[in-house]
């Protein structure tokens, strides 16, 4: 199986996160996409740690329950390993080379860019275009993860009963899925730098787009689990039960003020930090607008506080924005994941390659 690779049939983007695996399965009429299944199934606590699946099994049987739930038929499936699991490396290569050429000098170099035994990763390359200022050359981005990162993510799909024909990762998912929000942004955003902040369960993950091309990334580690916990100690109650009510509501009156504020005030100075990060590694470049995904970004509001504090027209990620849906899938439960479902839209649309 090649990652990276392209596969024209009906794919499910599988997006295996801290907290939930999120399946989904577009179809396209035309220009427009319609959603045909999709479903969201919790995690249990701890069988994903630091992006690495901890047991196969208990994944593999969430995937199974997301894919009974969804009523999808598919069988083939794309899934992302964390960027923090991936090493990319763009390297320039003559033009003239064919794809086996290309592959055999790749193979030949690789061992100056990777700091692991071949035998332990797996590669994959994708060329990019003509290098700048040289068109006898192109630009070839070379990405490798650690075998188990891969293998792991493949035997958790087989054991739900799915094929892995695509092991991307979550960055190109993204930024695959960037262009679904066109109609959401300004006039010209794919000219423009723009940042995604995708605020996740234990990881908080920076994208910087310029003209639709991934220029940065940076991981924390902060994420909802913080907002969760919290909820947890100070009311008494499991962390199952913290969770439901953060989700539904019948909290006490001082939730808002005591929990929820100090958590949205510790996700800005997040953001901030990350955004300045940025600003200070980049050429000066500063950020036309920020992108708000994952499932803290459905906190009413965050949009409105995260503009007003750091200055920067804001949004919450809606990449089903023009999309039809089918008779299985209900709008309203879609509206409440859809900010965390970008991946899984990334990896979804590789049905299209």
């Amino acid at each position: 199986m090649s990652w990276l690779s392209r596969n024209p049939s009906a794919v499910l983007g599988v997006d295996i996160s801290t907290a939930a695996v999120k399946l989904l399965e577009l179809s396209r009429v035309g220009a427009r996409y319609r959603v045909e299944s999709y479903s969201v199934a919790p995690l249990p606590q701890d069988a994903i740690v630091d992006k690495n699946i901890t047991n196969i099994e208990q994944i593999g049987a969430v995937i199974k329950a997301a894919v009974k739930q969804s009523g999808t038929r598919a069988k083939q499936a794309s899934v992302a390993v964390a960027g923090s699991s991936v090493m990319t490396k763009i390297i320039s290569m003559p033009a003239s080379l064919s794809d086996r050429d290309m592959e055999e000098q790749i193979m030949v170099e690789a061992d100056q860019y990777i700091p692991y035994s071949l035998d332990e990763v797996n590669l994959d390359f994708e060329v990019q275009g003509v290098t700048k200022n040289n068109p006898d050359m192109v630009d070839v981005l070379l990405a490798a993860s650690r075998r188990e990162n891969i293998e792991d993510r493949v035997a958790a799909l087989a054991y739900a009963g799915l094929k892995a024909v695509v092991v991307d990762v979550e960055a190109f998912a993204m930024e695959n899925a960037f262009s679904l929000l066109a109609d959401q942004l300004p006039e010209g955003a794919g000219n423009m730098t723009v940042a995604i902040a995708d605020i996740g369960a234990t990881m908080t993950s920076l994208n910087i787009l310029h003209e639709g091309k991934t220029v940065y990334t940076r991981e924390q580690g902060f994420g909802g689990k913080q907002l969760t916990e919290e909820i947890q100690r100070r009311y008494g109650l499991s962390y199952e039960e913290a969770g439901l009510a953060k989700k539904h509501g019948g909290l006490p009156d001082n939730y808002v003020t005591d929990v929820l504020e100090p958590f949205k005030k510790a996700m800005l100075q997040q953001i901030a930090r990350s955004l300045q990060f940025f600003v200070s590694s980049s050429a000066n470049r500063g950020v036309d607008a920020l992108v708000l995904a994952g499932g803290c970004a459905s906190i009413a509001g965050l949009d409105k506080l995260v503009e007003r504090d750091l200055g920067i027209p804001s949004y919450i990620a809606n990449p089903f924005i023009n999309m039809a849906l089918s008779n299985r899938v209900k709008p309203q439960s879609l509206s409440n994941d859809t900010p965390a479902m970008m991946i899984a839209c990334g990896l979804a649309l590789r049905s299209f390659d």
